[in-house]
């Protein structure tokens, strides 16, 4: 919510609580489209990704669109799709990025 407000978010964006609402493989196709990998998509720091000891493990592409469609904590969040472009994470440089160039329109 805090990077929500900080990016001043209007009406004109449409906010998806992957937690309640599943992400679909055409949506996770779409982001990939926009940026190198379906690594970058992925977060290292989900309780599963250790739990299933996966940093052990080499995956492939397909590994990590398979294990972001199989469950939420596996994308790494917010991801913001805005004008093709794509911002994905919290970093504070991520966040200054999406939001400068929400608010150059």
């Amino acid at each position: 919510m805090r990077i929500i407000d900080e990016l001043g978010l209007t009406d004109d964006f449409m906010l998806q609580d992957i937690k309640t609402e599943v992400i679909t493989e055409a949506q996770v196709k779409e982001m990939r489209s926009l940026t190198d990998s379906y690594e970058s998509l992925f977060s290292k720091r989900a309780r599963l990704y250790k739990e299933l000891d996966l940093k052990n493990k080499s995956l492939s592409e397909d590994d990590y669109k398979n294990y972001i469609l199989e469950h939420y904590t596996f994308l790494k969040r917010p991801v913001i799709c805005y004008n093709n472009q794509i911002f994905i994470g919290n970093s504070k440089k991520t966040v200054e990025a999406a939001k400068q160039a929400i608010h150059e329109q």
